[in-house]
């Protein structure tokens, strides 16, 4: 299985490194538009800064928060683990570890993420069934893991590229679903509810 993922994750990533910057900011102002419908005015998304060939996240990121939206984002602990903290505008991010960028303000705490009404996860493919294949790192799995622990249930969507739906992701028991994913073509709704 462990291989099964590793080369899945080797071709997904080659397939992003590909894409023309040009066509990774087409993709990302049209992710923006989908995954701003998900979530409305008042209320709390958690999502992340994305890094590299990454489908985009910073026309999202300013969206949500000029529609009201409080966005949360994610600080990575020593151990893998996720703190949390408010996304106050891209003057607000700084440098961290492995690439990616974290914001500045207070933190928030791990369990944070309970209160966000959509979650919205980094992830190489979903599939039908709402699996995702993540980079591996585990950070993710843990705040899965800790949403349903807390009986959480927000929307969960990862945000991909079309070519990144997938017939079928290697899985494994530990491994949570998604509800939808959103590309640059709009949200598809995925897992075992389809919820709406």
């Amino acid at each position: 299985m462990h291989n099964d993922k590793a080369g899945l994750r080797t071709r997904l990533l080659a397939a992003r490194r590909a894409r023309t910057p040009q066509w990774r900011e087409t993709a990302a102002t049209a992710l923006a538009g989908h995954a701003l419908a998900l979530a409305g005015p008042g209320r709390t998304v958690a999502a992340y800064v994305s890094v590299g060939a990454e489908p985009g996240t910073r026309p999202l990121l300013d969206a949500l928060a000029a529609h009201g939206v409080r966005v949360l984002l994610p600080v990575l602990l020593p151990d893998n683990d996720l703190d949390w903290a408010v996304y106050e505008g891209a003057a607000h991010l700084a440098p961290a570890a492995r690439g990616l960028l974290e914001p500045t303000g207070p933190r928030l705490g791990p369990e944070a993420v309970t209160g966000a009404s959509v979650v919205l996860l980094p992830g190489l493919a979903v599939d039908g069934r709402g699996l995702r294949l993540g980079r591996g790192g585990g950070s993710y799995d843990r705040v899965l893991a800790r949403l349903a622990r807390a009986g959480a249930r927000p929307l969960l969507a990862t945000l991909l590229y079309e070519d990144e739906l997938l017939e079928s992701v290697p899985a494994e028991p530990h491994d949570l679903p998604v509800d939808a994913a959103v590309t640059p073509s709009g949200v598809h709704r995925v897992g075992p509810d389809r919820r709406g």
